[in-house]
């Protein structure tokens, strides 16, 4: 699974270039002696829930690694549900899922969707061989369906700027999370981690304030606005639109670990799993309201 992870990540950061700057700007300040040693709080992925494709489709990969399907999770404003996995290893980082409800869409957004996606006529997934490397990683960067119009994106914008995000992006990493516990003592919690990436001219998505928290206070997210990709559609026009981003992620103690030295803490003693009110608000570093800002 880290080769294929690996794999990944190395189409993810050239394709978002606050990713590099990130990690050099750690590197400077001596939080981390490179991306390797970046702790990968979680990866996440984007779906649409039709027929051969969606979350049924795209867990087996994980699935057949060793991960576990965990919480459920619902956003009803958005159309979307969304499960968590948990790693065969606590070197491996958690999974998110999400994927578009997309029979709850108006009738020509969901024409216009099924218009691409009706061409996948077989589950995708179960023609690989998931234990080759290679074609599983190929697999995260082929197009399922072909280039969307720009009048479709548009059009799906209005209505829904997740079915647009995935229309064009497919299966792109959506974004990997940077585990702020475990960097150094100066930079361990999120409000002078994001001094720090507003320092270096990071934008973060203020959709529900810049960090987001959990009910019972555990857990506290905060997110990068995406970076935008100089988009090409099927008729030759070109639009920047929104490409992935970075997540940074604050896990606290449980509280049956709270007097644990921070340096014993483990991945086991921290609060797990996700929230869907924090969750929700993150969706939106691909918005455009948040472009625009």
């Amino acid at each position: 699974m880290t080769q294929i992870l690996d794999g990944l990540f190395k189409v993810y950061e050239e394709r978002v270039p606050d990713v590099r700057k990130i990690t050099q700007a750690m590197i400077d300040k001596g939080m981390v002696s490179d991306q390797t040693a970046v702790v990968n709080d979680h990866i996440a992925f984007r779906t649409m829930g039709v027929s051969h494709l969606g979350i049924a489709s795209f867990e087996k990969i994980f699935l057949a690694h060793g991960y576990s399907r965990k919480d459920f999770y619902h956003f009803e404003a958005k159309k979307l549900d969304a499960y968590w996995y948990a790693p065969p290893s606590s070197d491996l980082p958690r999974v998110f899922i999400s994927e578009l409800k997309v029979e709850l869409l108006s009738d020509s957004a969901q024409q216009t969707i099924k218009k691409y996606t009706d061409s996948v006529i077989s589950d995708p997934v179960d023609a690989l061989n998931l234990d080759d490397i290679n074609q599983v990683t190929r697999f995260f960067q082929t197009p399922l369906w072909s280039l969307p119009t720009l009048l479709d994106y548009e059009n799906l914008l209005k209505e829904s700027e997740y079915a647009a995000w995935v229309i064009f992006n497919r299966y792109y990493l959506n974004h990997y999370t940077i585990s702020v516990h475990d960097l150094p003592n100066d930079y361990n919690t999120l409000e002078p981690f994001n001094s720090f990436l507003k320092s270096i001219g990071i934008q973060l998505n203020t959709a529900g304030g810049e960090i987001k928290t959990s009910k019972d206070g555990l857990l506290r997210q905060t997110s990068s606005v995406a970076n935008q990709v100089q988009a090409k559609f099927s008729g030759g026009e070109t639009k920047k639109i929104a490409g992935s981003y970075v997540e940074f992620a604050e896990r606290s103690a449980l509280p049956e670990f709270s007097n644990l030295e921070v340096g014993k803490l483990k991945r086991k003693h921290r609060r797990e799993g996700f929230e869907t009110s924090n969750a929700d608000k993150i969706f939106e570093s691909t918005f455009t309201s948040q472009l625009k800002k």
